[in-house]
């Protein structure tokens, strides 16, 4: 190879590395995404179950399981605990919305609970790098529990 063919080369090994490490750096940041995405699906999978183990506890009678009362505080203050614990949430302090839904207000044997918690996940990094993705996801998780 003579000298005037490597001076018209001489940036290819520059522009080469940009192009290959774009896509590496957005392989690997989406990889990250999503699986803090699913770290955070997987927490509020748990802190739906911590709610409807809250709200199949015994308790004697009388029982406050009117919408808003006592009990579903208690829910809520469970599964707003285990998420504050565990949840990945860069934004500050998590928006949930939380619903209790009971098949029987008496609580008596064999009625359930069911805890519905639904989160927008935001993004970290993504949806500055890759259009149309918007700015969250919705995750949910439901836990239906009996009570015995």
């Amino acid at each position: 190879m003579n000298i005037g063919s490597r001076r018209r080369q001489a940036g290819t090994e520059t522009v080469e590395f940009a192009i290959s490490a774009t896509l590496l750096f957005l392989l690997l940041f989406g990889i990250i995404e999503f699986s803090v995405a699913l770290f955070d699906k997987a927490t509020l999978t748990n802190a739906s179950r911590e709610g409807a183990r809250t709200g199949i506890l015994f308790r004697p009678d009388p029982r406050d399981t009117t919408v808003g009362g006592t009990e579903d505080a208690a829910i809520e203050q469970a599964v707003r605990d285990y998420a504050e614990q565990y949840l990945i949430s860069l934004g500050g302090e998590a928006e949930m919305d939380i619903s209790i839904v009971r098949s029987d207000a008496s609580m008596s044997p064999g009625s359930s609970v069911t805890v519905t918690v639904d989160y927008p996940y935001q993004f970290l990094l993504l949806p500055g790098f890759v259009a149309g993705l918007g700015d969250f996801i919705d995750l949910s998780a439901t836990t239906v529990m009996r009570a015995e």
